[in-house]
Protein backbone atom coordinates (compact mmCIF):
# COMPACT_ATOMS: atom_id res chain seq x y z
CA UNK A 1 0.00 0.00 0.00
CA UNK A 2 1.40 3.26 -1.37
CA UNK A 3 1.45 6.15 1.26
CA UNK A 4 1.94 10.22 0.82
CA UNK A 5 4.03 11.27 3.68
CA UNK A 6 5.77 14.51 5.27
CA UNK A 7 9.40 13.66 5.90
CA UNK A 8 11.90 15.51 7.87
CA UNK A 9 14.69 17.09 6.50
CA UNK A 10 17.24 14.55 7.52
CA UNK A 11 14.69 11.93 6.34
CA UNK A 12 14.86 13.69 2.91
CA UNK A 13 18.89 13.68 2.84
CA UNK A 14 19.15 9.84 3.91
CA UNK A 15 16.95 8.87 1.53
CA UNK A 16 18.72 10.87 -1.34
CA UNK A 17 22.39 10.18 -0.63
CA UNK A 18 21.98 6.42 -0.02
CA UNK A 19 18.89 5.86 -2.72
CA UNK A 20 20.29 8.14 -5.36
CA UNK A 21 23.66 8.39 -5.76
CA UNK A 22 22.95 10.18 -9.22
CA UNK A 23 20.93 12.94 -7.74
CA UNK A 24 22.56 16.29 -6.96
CA UNK A 25 22.26 19.37 -4.21
CA UNK A 26 18.88 20.84 -6.37
CA UNK A 27 16.59 17.47 -3.98
CA UNK A 28 18.35 18.29 -0.65
CA UNK A 29 16.97 19.67 2.39
CA UNK A 30 20.01 22.14 2.28
CA UNK A 31 18.74 23.45 -1.61
CA UNK A 32 15.41 23.91 0.41
CA UNK A 33 16.59 25.90 3.10
CA UNK A 34 18.38 28.35 0.35
CA UNK A 35 14.41 29.47 -0.58
CA UNK A 36 13.18 29.11 3.06
CA UNK A 37 15.87 31.66 3.61
CA UNK A 38 14.93 33.90 0.76
CA UNK A 39 10.96 33.60 2.11
CA UNK A 40 9.52 30.65 0.18
CA UNK A 41 7.25 27.70 1.77
CA UNK A 42 9.00 24.36 1.30
CA UNK A 43 7.47 20.92 1.40
CA UNK A 44 9.45 17.55 2.20
CA UNK A 45 7.43 14.88 0.88
CA UNK A 46 7.95 11.43 0.32
CA UNK A 47 6.16 8.13 -1.18
CA UNK A 48 6.22 5.03 1.42
CA UNK A 49 5.56 1.45 0.36
CA UNK A 50 4.66 -0.92 3.00
CA UNK A 51 6.77 1.27 5.60
CA UNK A 52 9.52 1.73 3.24
CA UNK A 53 10.54 5.53 1.55
CA UNK A 54 10.45 4.40 -2.48
CA UNK A 55 10.61 8.45 -3.42
CA UNK A 56 11.43 11.82 -2.09
CA UNK A 57 10.78 15.21 -3.22
CA UNK A 58 11.41 18.36 -2.32
CA UNK A 59 8.81 21.02 -3.17
CA UNK A 60 9.17 24.87 -3.68
CA UNK A 61 6.19 27.13 -3.63
CA UNK A 62 6.61 29.57 -6.30
CA UNK A 63 4.62 32.84 -6.62
CA UNK A 64 4.14 34.19 -9.75
CA UNK A 65 2.05 36.84 -11.59
CA UNK A 66 1.58 34.77 -14.42
CA UNK A 67 -0.05 32.46 -11.42
CA UNK A 68 1.86 30.31 -8.63
CA UNK A 69 2.60 27.06 -9.51
CA UNK A 70 5.11 24.37 -7.59
CA UNK A 71 8.10 23.75 -8.55
CA UNK A 72 10.51 20.27 -8.05
CA UNK A 73 14.01 20.54 -8.76
CA UNK A 74 16.06 17.44 -9.99
CA UNK A 75 13.18 15.14 -8.98
CA UNK A 76 10.72 13.91 -7.81
CA UNK A 77 13.52 10.92 -7.10
CA UNK A 78 12.02 7.43 -7.94
CA UNK A 79 12.31 4.57 -10.12
CA UNK A 80 11.17 6.23 -13.42
CA UNK A 81 11.90 3.18 -16.00
CA UNK A 82 10.16 0.55 -13.26
CA UNK A 83 7.95 1.95 -11.18
CA UNK A 84 5.27 3.86 -13.05
CA UNK A 85 2.27 2.84 -10.05
CA UNK A 86 4.36 4.87 -7.69
CA UNK A 87 4.81 7.84 -9.92
CA UNK A 88 0.90 7.89 -10.90
CA UNK A 89 0.46 7.77 -7.50
CA UNK A 90 3.17 10.91 -6.53
CA UNK A 91 1.62 13.04 -9.33
CA UNK A 92 -2.39 12.53 -7.76
CA UNK A 93 -0.70 13.65 -4.56
CA UNK A 94 1.15 16.35 -5.58
CA UNK A 95 -1.71 17.67 -8.29
CA UNK A 96 -3.83 17.53 -4.58
CA UNK A 97 -0.80 19.80 -3.07
CA UNK A 98 -1.10 22.20 -5.73
CA UNK A 99 -4.61 22.35 -5.67
CA UNK A 100 -4.49 23.12 -1.80
CA UNK A 101 -2.47 25.96 -2.28
CA UNK A 102 -4.18 27.24 -5.62
CA UNK A 103 -1.72 26.47 -7.98
CA UNK A 104 -2.01 26.90 -11.41
CA UNK A 105 0.46 24.11 -12.58
CA UNK A 106 3.76 22.19 -10.85
CA UNK A 107 6.86 22.47 -12.75
CA UNK A 108 9.42 19.32 -12.41
CA UNK A 109 12.58 18.50 -14.27
CA UNK A 110 13.29 14.52 -13.31
CA UNK A 111 16.86 13.66 -13.00
CA UNK A 112 16.51 11.39 -15.68
CA UNK A 113 18.07 11.60 -18.98
CA UNK A 114 16.18 12.83 -22.43
CA UNK A 115 15.28 9.67 -24.04
CA UNK A 116 12.77 8.48 -26.16
CA UNK A 117 11.43 6.35 -23.89
CA UNK A 118 11.01 9.04 -21.10
CA UNK A 119 9.05 11.22 -23.48
CA UNK A 120 6.80 8.55 -24.07
CA UNK A 121 6.45 8.02 -20.14
CA UNK A 122 5.58 11.69 -19.71
CA UNK A 123 2.85 11.79 -22.40
CA UNK A 124 1.29 9.02 -20.38
CA UNK A 125 1.69 10.50 -17.21
CA UNK A 126 -0.35 13.24 -18.67
CA UNK A 127 2.45 15.88 -18.09
CA UNK A 128 3.70 18.75 -20.65
CA UNK A 129 6.76 19.52 -21.69
CA UNK A 130 7.49 23.40 -20.15
CA UNK A 131 8.13 25.88 -22.33
CA UNK A 132 11.06 27.22 -20.32
CA UNK A 133 13.90 25.27 -18.79
CA UNK A 134 14.65 24.55 -15.19
CA UNK A 135 18.32 24.01 -14.01
CA UNK A 136 20.62 23.03 -16.33
CA UNK A 137 18.97 20.62 -18.35
CA UNK A 138 21.95 20.61 -20.30
CA UNK A 139 25.15 20.34 -18.80
CA UNK A 140 28.96 18.95 -18.51
CA UNK A 141 29.70 16.73 -16.56
CA UNK A 142 33.71 15.99 -15.44
CA UNK A 143 34.74 12.18 -14.17
CA UNK A 144 37.02 13.34 -11.29
CA UNK A 145 38.12 9.71 -10.67
CA UNK A 146 40.59 10.01 -13.68
CA UNK A 147 44.55 11.54 -12.42
CA UNK A 148 45.21 15.49 -13.32
CA UNK A 149 46.73 13.79 -16.60
CA UNK A 150 44.01 12.11 -17.83
CA UNK A 151 41.69 14.81 -17.21
CA UNK A 152 43.94 17.40 -19.06
CA UNK A 153 44.18 15.04 -21.85
CA UNK A 154 40.75 15.29 -22.06
CA UNK A 155 40.26 18.94 -22.44
CA UNK A 156 40.80 20.90 -26.01
CA UNK A 157 43.80 22.00 -26.78
CA UNK A 158 43.40 25.58 -26.90
CA UNK A 159 41.65 25.13 -23.23
CA UNK A 160 44.83 23.14 -22.17
CA UNK A 161 47.19 25.71 -23.14
CA UNK A 162 45.33 28.70 -21.38
CA UNK A 163 45.31 26.54 -18.07
CA UNK A 164 49.33 25.89 -18.51
CA UNK A 165 49.72 29.42 -19.61
CA UNK A 166 47.53 30.60 -16.41
CA UNK A 167 50.78 28.96 -14.58
CA UNK A 168 53.36 30.29 -16.36
CA UNK A 169 51.39 34.41 -16.08
CA UNK A 170 51.11 33.56 -12.28
CA UNK A 171 47.89 34.31 -11.54
CA UNK A 172 46.69 32.92 -8.26
CA UNK A 173 43.36 30.91 -7.05
CA UNK A 174 41.76 30.93 -3.84
CA UNK A 175 38.33 30.35 -1.82
CA UNK A 176 36.43 31.86 0.78
CA UNK A 177 33.67 31.27 2.84
CA UNK A 178 33.21 34.62 4.67
CA UNK A 179 29.98 36.82 4.37
CA UNK A 180 31.92 39.40 2.32
CA UNK A 181 33.61 37.24 0.06
CA UNK A 182 29.88 36.67 -1.36
CA UNK A 183 28.89 39.75 -1.02
CA UNK A 184 31.96 40.70 -3.26
CA UNK A 185 31.01 38.26 -5.49
CA UNK A 186 27.44 39.94 -5.74
CA UNK A 187 28.91 43.14 -6.30
CA UNK A 188 30.58 41.76 -9.82
CA UNK A 189 28.11 39.08 -10.97
CA UNK A 190 26.36 42.14 -11.10
CA UNK A 191 28.03 44.54 -13.20
CA UNK A 192 28.78 40.68 -15.31
CA UNK A 193 24.79 40.59 -15.90
CA UNK A 194 24.81 44.22 -17.27
CA UNK A 195 27.51 43.40 -19.50
CA UNK A 196 26.24 39.83 -20.80
CA UNK A 197 22.71 40.61 -20.49
CA UNK A 198 21.33 38.02 -17.83
CA UNK A 199 19.41 38.65 -14.96
CA UNK A 200 21.32 37.54 -12.04
CA UNK A 201 20.59 35.93 -8.40
CA UNK A 202 19.68 38.55 -5.59
CA UNK A 203 22.09 39.02 -2.81
CA UNK A 204 20.07 37.73 -0.20
CA UNK A 205 19.95 35.12 -2.71
CA UNK A 206 23.56 34.61 -2.95
CA UNK A 207 23.72 34.86 0.81
CA UNK A 208 21.44 32.25 1.62
CA UNK A 209 23.24 29.44 -0.24
CA UNK A 210 26.33 30.59 2.20
CA UNK A 211 24.17 29.97 5.29
CA UNK A 212 22.23 27.06 3.87
CA UNK A 213 25.39 25.38 2.89
CA UNK A 214 27.77 26.31 5.41
CA UNK A 215 31.31 25.44 4.60
CA UNK A 216 30.04 23.50 1.04
CA UNK A 217 29.92 27.13 -0.70
CA UNK A 218 32.99 28.67 -1.89
CA UNK A 219 33.54 31.72 -3.73
CA UNK A 220 36.40 30.80 -5.68
CA UNK A 221 39.06 33.72 -6.88
CA UNK A 222 41.40 34.08 -9.68
CA UNK A 223 43.69 37.21 -10.10
CA UNK A 224 46.55 38.23 -11.02
CA UNK A 225 48.95 41.20 -9.00
CA UNK A 226 45.60 41.72 -6.96
CA UNK A 227 43.35 42.17 -9.76
CA UNK A 228 40.29 40.10 -9.74
CA UNK A 229 39.65 38.29 -13.14
CA UNK A 230 37.15 36.14 -12.51
CA UNK A 231 34.81 34.35 -9.26
CA UNK A 232 32.88 31.22 -9.10
CA UNK A 233 30.35 29.94 -6.60
CA UNK A 234 30.74 26.64 -5.92
CA UNK A 235 28.99 24.03 -4.21
CA UNK A 236 29.83 20.82 -2.72
CA UNK A 237 27.66 18.35 -2.32
CA UNK A 238 28.95 14.54 -2.24
CA UNK A 239 29.58 12.48 -4.62
CA UNK A 240 29.47 15.76 -7.13
CA UNK A 241 31.07 19.77 -7.07
CA UNK A 242 29.05 22.24 -9.28
CA UNK A 243 29.72 25.24 -10.62
CA UNK A 244 26.73 27.35 -9.80
CA UNK A 245 27.33 30.51 -10.74
CA UNK A 246 29.73 32.84 -12.05
CA UNK A 247 31.13 36.51 -12.28
CA UNK A 248 33.76 38.26 -14.29
CA UNK A 249 35.49 40.95 -14.90
CA UNK A 250 36.38 43.15 -17.70
CA UNK A 251 40.52 42.38 -17.17
CA UNK A 252 39.02 38.70 -16.98
CA UNK A 253 38.30 39.05 -20.82
CA UNK A 254 42.11 39.53 -21.67
CA UNK A 255 43.47 36.78 -19.41
CA UNK A 256 43.08 33.22 -18.47
CA UNK A 257 41.86 33.86 -15.47
CA UNK A 258 38.68 31.60 -15.67
CA UNK A 259 40.88 28.74 -16.99
CA UNK A 260 42.66 28.94 -13.95
CA UNK A 261 39.98 28.95 -11.68
CA UNK A 262 38.33 25.82 -13.39
CA UNK A 263 41.51 23.79 -13.30
CA UNK A 264 41.93 24.78 -9.09
CA UNK A 265 38.23 23.94 -8.83
CA UNK A 266 39.03 20.67 -10.51
CA UNK A 267 41.92 19.75 -8.43
CA UNK A 268 40.40 20.88 -5.34
CA UNK A 269 37.25 18.56 -5.67
CA UNK A 270 39.70 15.60 -6.58
CA UNK A 271 41.65 16.15 -3.35
CA UNK A 272 38.34 15.65 -1.45
CA UNK A 273 37.31 12.61 -2.80
CA UNK A 274 34.47 13.87 -5.10
CA UNK A 275 33.56 12.01 -8.18
CA UNK A 276 32.66 14.19 -10.54
CA UNK A 277 32.00 17.78 -11.27
CA UNK A 278 29.16 19.14 -12.72
CA UNK A 279 29.36 22.46 -14.96
CA UNK A 280 25.97 23.40 -14.48
CA UNK A 281 24.07 24.32 -17.43
CA UNK A 282 25.36 24.66 -21.38
CA UNK A 283 23.09 25.56 -24.18
CA UNK A 284 21.50 22.78 -26.31
CA UNK A 285 22.86 20.30 -28.95
CA UNK A 286 23.23 22.49 -32.24
CA UNK A 287 22.01 25.54 -30.97
CA UNK A 288 24.95 28.27 -31.98
CA UNK A 289 22.76 31.71 -31.44
CA UNK A 290 21.42 30.20 -27.99
CA UNK A 291 22.22 33.22 -25.34
CA UNK A 292 24.55 30.06 -23.69
CA UNK A 293 26.61 29.40 -26.80
CA UNK A 294 29.77 31.61 -25.56
CA UNK A 295 29.84 30.13 -22.32
CA UNK A 296 29.57 26.36 -23.81
CA UNK A 297 32.36 26.66 -25.92
CA UNK A 298 34.34 27.74 -22.64
CA UNK A 299 33.02 24.86 -20.55
CA UNK A 300 33.14 22.02 -23.07
CA UNK A 301 36.93 22.77 -23.81
CA UNK A 302 37.15 20.99 -20.28
CA UNK A 303 36.35 17.82 -21.59
CA UNK A 304 33.72 15.44 -20.24
CA UNK A 305 30.60 13.92 -21.01
CA UNK A 306 27.95 16.62 -22.00
CA UNK A 307 24.31 15.27 -20.55
CA UNK A 308 20.78 16.21 -21.92
CA UNK A 309 18.29 15.55 -18.94
CA UNK A 310 14.86 15.31 -19.79
CA UNK A 311 13.21 18.83 -20.08
CA UNK A 312 11.00 20.19 -17.17
CA UNK A 313 7.46 18.90 -17.21
CA UNK A 314 4.24 20.65 -16.29
CA UNK A 315 1.25 19.37 -14.75
CA UNK A 316 -1.27 21.22 -15.06
CA UNK A 317 -3.91 21.55 -12.22
CA UNK A 318 -6.52 24.44 -13.44
CA UNK A 319 -6.02 23.87 -17.06
CA UNK A 320 -7.49 27.16 -19.25
CA UNK A 321 -4.77 29.13 -17.15
CA UNK A 322 -2.08 27.04 -17.88
CA UNK A 323 -2.97 27.71 -21.43
CA UNK A 324 -2.62 30.99 -21.03
CA UNK A 325 0.54 30.66 -19.05
CA UNK A 326 2.19 28.03 -21.51
CA UNK A 327 1.42 30.95 -24.54
CA UNK A 328 3.01 33.70 -22.69
CA UNK A 329 5.98 31.69 -21.47
CA UNK A 330 6.74 30.69 -25.34
CA UNK A 331 6.83 34.04 -26.21
CA UNK A 332 9.25 34.27 -23.72
CA UNK A 333 11.19 31.98 -24.19
CA UNK A 334 11.66 33.46 -27.69
CA UNK A 335 12.24 36.99 -27.05
CA UNK A 336 15.14 35.60 -24.24
CA UNK A 337 16.79 33.60 -27.36
CA UNK A 338 16.71 30.35 -24.36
Amino acid sequence: MLKFAELEPKQLDKYVFKEHPEANFLQTSAWGKVYEIDGKQTFYRGVEKDGKLVASALIILKPAKRGRYLEIPGGPLLDWDKDKKTLEFFLDEVRKLAIEHKCVFVRMRPNIYDTPEHQKLAKELGLIRSPMHLHAEHTVMLDLTKSEDELLADMRRQTRYDVRRSTKLGIKVDYDNSEEAFDTFYDIQLKTAERQGFIPSTRKFIQAQREAFGDNARIYTASLDGTVLAKGLILLQKPEAIYHEAASTDEGRKLPGAHALQWQIIQDAKAMGLKRYNLFGIAPPNSPHHRYAGVTTFKCGFGGEQVTFMPAQDLPVKKLHYKAVHALEEMRKKRRHL
